[in-house]
């Protein structure tokens, strides 16, 4: 099927569905393209794998590009007029414990500000503007977890990487008062964290680090149900046995081309991304939302139950 009919077959579907009609959001002129989780059951739904799957990308950072900072809403609102994606972010703390996005812990890199991001108010951090990959300044500022949670409900997913001084407290607590749970999963890079996490609320997503069958095993034991599992297998491409072991289990993977597999498909070529989605992968968090999005559009199913998630 063609791109058109595709796109035809969502436009039929979103007619029918509410949440998806509820989706379709104009944002500067532009209509977003979205994905739309309004409930946990919904939520359990759409992440549990199975064969008509849609493919997706998860913007790392946003999907930061010239003059889209990463971590701004400027750069999440750029991504999704071109492609419906999770947006991955990373949460620091201010001096005087606001949440906001930052993923270094200086304020050096990514803004017009100087120091560690801890010694600063968030008064003092809404003075600096932003700064995107080139090095050029841009009129944008640092945005709190609070105004991104606000603003992605009936738009787009989220996972939320959480920095060493954050708290997980403090992450859950923002989820629980902006009932984000349907489109909010939280980032853990250890099985400690991960169960930390779950305690705390149970109904969450977590991306969880399975590369290999002793990760595996281990979170099998772990006493987090599989249905809350989204498997990240790291960085480099696990084997179609192991994906499909995944799968079996009803796990969704992501594959980190962020890095050398992205620059590999720059290099080489953005079919490589096809041949990741072709070899298990389900998500691709990548530092190229746009770019990865169109090279795997066509490995979208004719039909796909979990289409009436996804708006325009």
């Amino acid at each position: 099927m063609n791109k058109l009919l595709i796109i035809g077959f969502f436009l039929l579907v979103s007619c029918k569905e509410a949440a998806v009609t509820q989706a379709q959001e104009a944002w500067g002129g532009e209509r977003l393209k979205t994905i739309v989780l309004t409930n946990l059951q919904e939520t359990e739904d759409f992440y549990t794998w199975s064969s008509d799957r849609i493919p997706m990308v998860s913007a790392h950072r946003g999907g930061p590009y010239p003059g889209f900072p990463e971590n701004s809403l400027e750069a999440f609102e750029n991504t999704l007029k071109h492609t419906p994606s999770i947006i991955e972010f990373d949460v620091a703390l201010t001096k005087d414990s606001v949440l906001v996005l930052m993923h270094d812990n200086t304020l050096d890199r990514t803004t017009t500000g100087k120091g560690r991001v801890i010694d600063h108010t968030y008064e003092e951090i809404q003075d600096l503007f932003l700064v995107d990959k080139e090095g050029t300044v841009t009129d944008f500022k640092v945005p709190t977890l609070e105004e991104v949670l606000a603003w992605g409900k009936g738009k787009s997913l989220f996972t939320v990487d959480i920095k060493r001084e954050v708290p997980f407290e403090m992450i859950v607590d923002a989820i629980k008062r902006h009932e984000a749970e349907p489109y909010a999963a939280v980032i853990t890079y250890s099985l400690e964290a991960a169960q930390q996490i779950h305690r705390l609320h149970s109904d969450l997503m977590l991306s969880v680090s399975i590369r290999n069958e002793e990760e595996l095993a281990r979170f099998q034991a772990s006493g987090i149900p599989v249905n809350r599992w989204i498997a990240f297998t790291g960085t480099s491409e696990r084997s179609a046995a192991f994906n499909q072991q995944l799968h079996e289990l009803g796990v969704f993977t992501i594959l980190g081309t962020l890095g050398n597999l992205d620059r590999s498909a720059i290099a080489r070529g953005d079919q490589l991304y096809v041949g990741f989605v072709q070899n298990g992968a389900d998500i691709l968090a990548t530092d190229r939302p746009i770019e990865a999005a169109k090279a795997i559009e066509g490995l979208i199913p004719m039909q796909s139950l979990k289409g009436k998630y996804f708006g325009q």
